[in-house]
């Protein structure tokens, strides 16, 4: 997909990020150290106060680093230790895209998008055209003369997008640009993000795994300021590290350890048809973790009969009920299963029940 993106639209030639930083923020430090290749997007994903959003103000220059380094193409634009290397937010080639657009409230569309060529030397002209031919290309031929109260929020965001563009950054940091919008607009810009970012390299911090999916190469996944797994984005999504990355991903995350060719957590024996999950489960008490999505688990109440006493088909013990736009999903003390609303209605927490999960539906993933 890197190819592709770098081969894609950009004002200039897609640059090289490489990254080390180090900055305190209030009860631990943001520590990591990462590349972005020219055309590439990664996408940082964590919990909420992860460190993700300090992250890209350090690469802005909003923020100082305690230790580190940070170059654009082998240029250095920040560094901590002598000599010491502080370049201007305005003069990194880096622009930063929040939640907010943050347009100028007194002037057009067009004069937004027009600000930044204009103060790179653009005659006003020029820079003025430019601003309509990036309008158009985000999607808004027609709203040049408008300011933003005249727009909705989606255009604001488009204009916002125009006007990042527009000034040829060299590297583009998006910080959860969609969430504010409803869902309909948030898959269009989306859509839109992707194809204007084509070629140009970018750090995308999302709460979303569609957008990760949909925009990045690469995801990074930040716990308490340390990277915890990087890798292709679905290569990530498919195997979580750790429970947080299994969260983002949608997936349940049991730890365990191989036993007899399968997996074992307690009173739970999970077998699979994955070929590379029998292939790591070979050895005896390697730890491994079972991952699965809760909606592959069927829930039942126990029967007369022992109900729990195959592979695959394990006791729990509900501890939450939480509503879903589609149903109920079903917490318990190993793992959780979506239900509908009316089996919901027979469970509290505290309730045993059984859970069912075909072998060909879970998957084995070594423990880091």
């Amino acid at each position: 997909m890197s190819g592709e993106r770098a081969a894609g639209r950009g004002g200039r030639d897609a640059a090289a990020l490489r990254a080390r930083l180090r900055v305190r923020r209030r009860d631990f430090d943001v520590d990591v150290a990462f590349e972005v290749a020219p055309g590439e997007t990664l996408a940082v994903m964590g919990r909420s106060g992860a460190g993700k959003s300090t992250i890209l103000e350090v690469l802005a220059g909003l923020l100082s680093l305690k230790e580190g380094e940070i170059t654009v193409d082998g240029r250095v634009i920040d560094r901590s230790s002598g000599p010491r290397v502080r370049t201007p937010p305005m003069s990194r080639g880096i622009v930063l895209l929040g939640q907010d657009a943050r347009l100028f409230p007194h002037l057009s569309a067009r004069e937004n998008v027009a600000f930044g060529p204009r103060g790179s030397g653009v005659a006003a002209s020029l820079a003025r055209s430019a601003a309509d031919d990036w309008l158009a290309r985000v999607g808004l031929p027609d709203a040049g003369d408008r300011r933003p109260s005249e727009l909705s929020g989606g255009e604001r965001q488009r204009v916002a997008v125009a006007r990042a563009l527009a000034a040829e950054p060299r590297v583009v940091l998006l910080d959860e640009p969609l969430v504010a919008l409803d869902p309909v607009t948030a898959s269009e810009i989306r859509t839109m993000l992707g194809e204007r970012l084509a070629g140009v390299t970018t750090v995308a911090v999302t709460h979303d795994a569609v957008d990760a999916a949909a925009l990045a190469d690469r995801l990074m996944i930040i716990e308490q300021g340390r990277v915890t797994q990087s890798g292709p984005v679905r290569e990530v999504l498919a195997a979580p590290a750790t429970d947080v990355a299994a969260r983002i991903a949608g997936l349940e995350r049991l730890v365990g350890t191989a036993s007899d060719g399968g997996w074992l957590g307690g009173e739970a024996r999970l077998r699979t048809t994955d070929a590379a999950s029998l292939a790591l489960a070979r050895t005896d008490g390697v730890p491994l973790a079972a991952v699965f999505r809760a909606a592959d688990v069927r829930l039942t109440l126990p029967g007369a009969r022992l109900a729990a006493t195959a592979d695959n088909v394990w006791r729990a013990t509900v501890t939450h009920l939480v509503p879903t736009p589609t149903g109920v999903r079903a917490l318990t003390d190993t793992g959780a299963a979506e239900i509908a609303a009316a089996q919901a209605a027979t469970l509290a927490p505290g309730t045993e029940v059984v859970l069912r999960l075909a072998p060909d539906l879970v998957r084995f993933v070594p423990v880091v």
